[in-house]
Parts: C-alpha cells; structure tokens; sequence
C-alpha cells in the first residue's frame, strides 16, 4: 500500500523549505490569533517562511496533525522537523531558545 498522499504532500513541503509554518489562513492574512502569533514571531526575527492554508484543503487540515501528533493548528517546521505550535514557538523565543535552534539550523534572522 502507497503512503498517504497528504503525508507525501507535507514531507516535500518540509523538505523543500527551510521554514514551514501550516497555519489558518496566510501570512498576510492569518484566520487565527495562534497562527498570527507565530507569523509575528517568524517577521520579528526576519525569518523567510513558507505558510501553508490549511483551511483552503480539509484532508491536510487533518493530515497534518496526524503527520505530527499534534492536534492543533499551527505547525511549525525547521530544516524538517516539528517545532511546535503557537505556544511552544512563543515561549522559545522569549526564552532565545527559538533563536538559537534557528542560527544552528543555518536560518537567516536579523540582528537583534
């Protein structure tokens, strides 16, 4: 049996991008307060990301958080890999944590 074609679909996204934020709405235009959080951490810190609607494809709505084990909305991913959601990117990056992980994945953000 093939893989699940949603999970496919997320794997190139995370693969193709360094940052991917799967959020409600876009970045422009965030249909959330979590998701517009995190899009203002990512703008503050200067990081280029890619923002996926989910609410514009109802099979990655819930692929994604089957893909991660992780119910809610938004995702972030780094180099691949599962960040978190609106509270975990918050609390890193008050912390500097997120800032850290960032500089030794290669990501770009501005001088502080």
């Amino acid at each position: 049996m093939s893989e699940n074609p949603v999970f496919e679909r997320i794997k190139n996204d995370i693969s193709e991008n360094d940052v991917v934020l799967y959020m409600k709405g876009t970045p422009i235009f965030p249909q959330c307060g979590f998701s517009a959080a995190v899009v203002g951490v990512l703008t503050h810190l200067g990081v280029k990301f890619k923002g996926i609607n989910i609410l514009e494809d109802a099979a990655l709505r819930q692929g994604i958080k089957e893909f991660s084990s992780w119910p809610t909305i938004p995702q972030l991913y780094v180099k691949g890999e599962f960040i978190g959601g609106c509270d975990i990117v918050r609390e890193m990056y008050q912390s500097g944590e997120l800032q850290q992980m960032l500089g030794q994945k290669g990501i770009q953000t501005k001088a502080a």
